[in-house]
């Protein structure tokens, strides 16, 4: 008598917190978890990271709505589809950016999913790949992630200093890896903020010389406590031409458009500025890029091979995200303090608080 096929796990209704609409604060919503496939890792949200992009999400970036946002997970795992083999329930699991591509295409291939070539599957505001249902984020009590996009959280890591090495921290440890940051290289990290602080203790323990780079003489001290040998004052124009040509690689943070012609004339020849704040335009003199051949370069969030990489790396130098962790009910205190540049470094929210 042959058996009847599996069936799959039943629909859950999930409490979270939503973008009703765009622009709209985030409130206490619910939606319906799909089902468990083969190769799913289901879990409960312990923490979730508030990340700057999510600001852009619920505004002008966003595409669907209502919206779950959150793409820096930890969670606990519940459920295992028939196929895992690599966690188990109870397991400690960490999801990034992302939770699909292609995995056909170069990049993926090469565990470089962030570059897929048919774009990869967001972790919230996309559409999934087999039934196009949208994707829900972390500012939720339970989530489903396919093992492939799922991360086991390393033992020793503060679970709440963990969650935004999942887009923060592999952000900058994807460029820093990719430029061949290490001993005898000298990093300029700019702004001070929830991917700088990370830049710097990443660039340090990688072995580097590093110096922040900061408009704000309150950061000085802080920079220096977060690692850097050195900090440089970007309004003091003889601070920076004490630096010049000066730099292998700088990594800049910031997301508004600043003049970079005064920064760029710090890095040596053939040196490397990677913008990851991503701004609306460059703000830089070309003859300051000819004068020594420097280059202006960007980076995306990091894949699954980098992403597990960066999480051993982490694990093993005791690094985790500065962070303030906030209730669910503060989720829009935290956004709007975010928007404001008002906290140090990183916004957690205990997605656990008030079970």
């Amino acid at each position: 008598m042959s058996s009847l096929p599996a069936q799959p796990s039943p629909l859950r209704t999930i409490s979270a917190h939503a973008a009703l609409d765009r622009d709209g604060q985030l409130e206490p919503w619910s939606f319906e978890l799909r089902d468990l496939r083969p190769g799913d890792v289901a879990y409960d949200v312990l923490y979730a990271g508030i990340c700057h992009t999510d600001l852009h999400m619920v505004g002008p970036w966003g595409r669907h709505f209502p919206m779950v946002p959150g793409h820096e997970i930890v969670g606990r795992v519940t459920e295992v589809g028939s196929a895992v083999t690599g966690f188990a329930p109870g397991d400690v699991v960490a999801v990034g950016t992302m939770v699909d591509s292609c995995r056909e295409c170069a990049p993926c291939v090469a565990g470089m999913e962030s570059y897929c070539e048919q774009g990869p599957t967001t972790t919230y505001d996309g559409l999934d790949r087999v039934d196009g249902s949208v994707t829900r984020g972390g500012f939720a009590r339970s989530g489903i992630c396919d093992e492939r996009f799922a991360h086991h959280v390393p033992d020793g890591l503060d679970l709440a200093g963990a969650a935004p090495l999942l887009c923060a921290g592999i952000t900058c440890y994807s460029p820093l890896r990719h430029w061949k940051v290490g001993p005898g290289t000298r990093v300029g990290v700019v702004g001070i903020g929830g991917l700088g602080h990370l830049g710097l203790k990443l660039a340090r323990a990688l072995g580097a010389e590093v110096t922040a780079f900061t408009s704000s003489p309150e950061k000085v001290d802080g920079a220096l406590a977060l690692g850097a040998h050195d900090v440089v004052l970007t309004r003091d124009e003889e601070q920076l031409a004490a630096k010049a040509n000066t730099y292998d690689f700088i990594l800049d943070t910031v997301s508004t458009t600043h003049p970079l012609t005064p920064i760029m004339s710090t890095l040596k020849l053939d040196g490397t500025l990677c913008s990851l704040g991503i701004p609306d335009h460059f703000d830089v003199a070309p003859m300051s890029l000819a004068m020594a051949r420097r280059s202006i370069a960007s980076s995306g969030s990091g894949g699954t091979r980098e992403t597990a990489e960066m999480l051993a790396f982490c694990a093993e130098h005791g690094i985790t995200a500065d962070v303030e962790v906030v209730k669910p009910e503060e989720i829009n205190e935290a956004m709007a303090r975010l928007a404001a540049n008002d906290v140090a470094y990183r916004f957690v929210i205990d997605m656990r608080a008030g079970d």
